[in-house]
């Protein structure tokens, strides 16, 4: 994990992208995006939405940033969350997780199901590729796994996913995780608490 906070600013004049809502950009096979989603609930001070992306699809190189396993854990540790318990493979597939999440974002369930599926990844040490994993989360937040087959197979979600993730690279989203604030976007999970400082100051 970087200790610099890295951000990109958006180039001015895109009205349609200064009136969305605060987001934060993840991909469930990025153990740092799992630190920032534990967090940004308490954190930020304004609603925030949550909106998977392909990371391997952004133009930063691999779009997951640079793995420190050792640096991960000791951030969950600082944070008082469950010991890190790593999947077989990080970073895994994802792509039937992100299918997942999309469709769980279209049934208005994608904290519940974000939140479930990164503690299944990094505290039960499940890989998300595995489809039976991808279930459990979503039995978690009351998701049927019929259902949740059939979601992300569909054309709709699987377009959601790619228009997601073509928007976050003209906001300037390189790699994840990432904020964006209305106006830039910043990178890593260090960025969580100068997001949150940034969005305090801007309200009435």
């Amino acid at each position: 994990m970087a200790d610099v906070i890295d951000v990109t600013r958006h180039p001015a004049g895109d009205g349609r992208q200064d009136e969305a809502l605060p987001a934060f950009y993840f991909d469930l096979g990025s153990p740092e995006s799992y630190l920032v989603a534990e967090r940004i609930l308490s954190t930020m001070p304004v609603p925030c939405e949550w909106i998977p992306v392909r990371a391997s699809a952004l133009p930063g190189a691999g779009g997951l940033g640079v793995l420190d396993r050792d640096a991960i854990e000791r951030r969950a540790a600082e944070l008082d969350l469950q010991a890190v318990v790593w999947p077989t493979t990080v970073p895994f597939d994802s792509d039937v997780a992100q299918r997942a999440a999309t469709f769980a974002k279209g049934i208005g369930r994608v904290v519940a199901f974000t939140l479930a599926a990164f503690r299944q990844a990094y505290a039960g040490g499940r890989d998300l590729s595995t489809p039976d994993h991808v279930l459990i989360a979503g039995a978690a937040c009351e998701m049927h796994p019929a259902a949740i087959l059939k979601g992300i197979e569909t054309r709709g979600v699987r377009g959601a996913l790619d228009d997601a993730t073509a928007l976050a690279a003209e906001r300037g989203v390189r790699s994840v995780p990432a904020i964006w604030t209305g106006s830039e976007v910043l990178h890593g999970e260090a960025a969580l608490d100068r997001a949150a400082a940034l969005l305090a100051e801007a309200r009435p």
